[in-house]
């Protein structure tokens, strides 16, 4: 029977563990797209406890707890953090198959050297040896971020954001890596939502004009000036039909083009689909799901007409319906290299859902020229699903070597996965 989670986790052949210790691990991590709070790390906030670190702002641990029976009360109500994470810890030992199970053991892991599996009778224990080691030790945010070897973050801002944070951290001499800002203006895109006329009036008013067109170009030249690279939508409906929604998107793409912005597309999520979340917490309250495949046609036909007009910049797609996988992973192909098929999102971030990313890329696209892996967290301790990520990518290259479907080229196959976890992101997104 093999060790559950020992240095060796996921990594069950020899090529496998040379690739990952020898060549994944050593590398650095670029987040392009996270829901960190720039504030947070403005101010060096310090975290007090695994509350803080790990239940505060996790919808993914909210919605475990909800599938568990967990009282909303211990969940996002008015519970004292301890109570809270006492629940965390009563139906932790059940997660299993869960990626939640996974990442909490490498947390507790790597940030505090503790290799016991959480359950409800260490819970106060480990709560307890935890918010001593944060007291007594270097737990701000910035620590958290320097211990996992973040290069680069990329967080997800609205248009009308005054970006101050951003250029607070970009002025401290203190901040080893770079925070950039993304420009997310799904507010403005939404042109069926009941608040879209007032979402672009506020933005008008800010950048001081009538149309929104030119907000938009104003706003993102704003971002540009603060160091946005990315641009980053989410779409629960790609509504190219739409004559406003098409105009606009053509708009943005023509834009990016013109300051080398990548842009990040996002489909199929449905959001707040719970009135009980919805109305007693408010959004990104974990009452989301997969929706509908998306209209793939649609989204061909608007590359296919960005590129008519000579203005096809660097896109990445994201899919959150599996049902998407090969589609996209094949429409990519139709405008390489200039669009990438992204890492496995949200509801896919798991061991299946990375395995079966890994492997249409592998097979219908390019594996070797992937961009790697993402957090999508608000969480500064969730930069070990990059370690997650990279020891499946290791444990798939090492069965395919083991299988005799790829050459023992240990050289070759190192750089490759270098390139895959860090180079691949740092050159595609314009950081060189």
């Amino acid at each position: 029977m093999t060790e559950f989670c020992n240095d060796d986790f996921l990594l069950n052949s020899d090529t496998a563990k040379k690739l990952y210790h020898e060549h994944a691990e050593k590398m650095p991590i670029y987040d392009y797209h996270n829901h960190l709070s720039p504030k947070d790390i403005a101010s060096h906030r310090k975290l007090d406890n695994l509350y803080e670190m790990w239940l505060e702002t996790d919808h993914y641990k909210w919605r475990a707890m909800r599938a568990n029976g967990i009282d909303e009360r211990y969940i996002t109500g008015d519970a004292e953090p301890r109570e809270k994470f006492r629940m965390w810890a009563k139906i932790f030992p059940d997660l299993i198959g869960s990626p939640l199970y996974h990442w909490t053991r490498f947390e507790l892991k790597r940030y505090f050297d503790i290799d016991e599996c959480l359950c409800e009778e260490n819970a106060d224990d480990i709560y307890v040896r935890t918010q001593l080691m944060m007291r007594e030790g270097k737990f701000d945010v910035i620590s958290l971020l320097k211990k996992m070897d973040v290069d680069t973050l990329c967080t997800t801002d609205d248009p009308c954001d005054s970006l101050e944070y951003h250029r607070q951290i970009a002025e401290d001499e203190s901040i080893p890596f770079a925070v950039l800002p993304s420009f997310r203006p799904d507010k403005y895109l939404d042109v069926n939502g009941p608040d879209w006329k007032s979402n672009c009036e506020k933005m008008c008013r800010k950048y001081q004009t009538e149309d929104l067109k030119e907000a938009l170009k104003r706003a993102l030249d704003f971002f540009c000036e603060n160091g946005c690279r990315v641009s980053d939508h989410g779409f629960s409906v790609f509504d190219y039909s739409n004559d406003t929604f098409r105009d606009l998107m053509l708009y943005l793409g023509e834009l990016y083009h013109e300051r080398n912005i990548v842009m990040q597309i996002h489909l199929s999520p449905i959001r707040n689909n719970s009135y009980r979340l919805f109305t007693s917490f408010g959004p990104d309250a974990g009452g989301d799901s997969i929706g509908s495949p998306a209209d793939i046609p649609a989204i061909n036909r608007f590359f296919y007409d960005l590129e008519k007009k000579g203005c096809l910049g660097k896109a990445i797609v994201y899919n959150l319906n599996p049902a998407d996988n090969e589609a996209l992973a094949t429409l990519v192909n139709n405008f390489a290299p200039n669009v990438q098929y992204g890492a496995a999102w949200w509801f896919n971030d798991t061991y299946r859902g990375i395995r079966n990313q890994i492997t249409n890329l592998m097979e219908t696209a390019s594996l070797a020229r992937s961009v790697g892996m993402l957090t999508d967290s608000r969480s500064f301790t969730s930069f070990v699903r990059h370690e997650y990520y990279r020891r499946i990518l290791c444990g798939m290259i090492g069965e395919m070597v083991d299988e005799g479907m790829y050459p023992d080229d240990i050289e070759h196959l190192g750089k490759m996965v270098e390139n895959i976890c860090y180079n691949n992101a740092k050159t595609f997104l314009n950081l060189e």
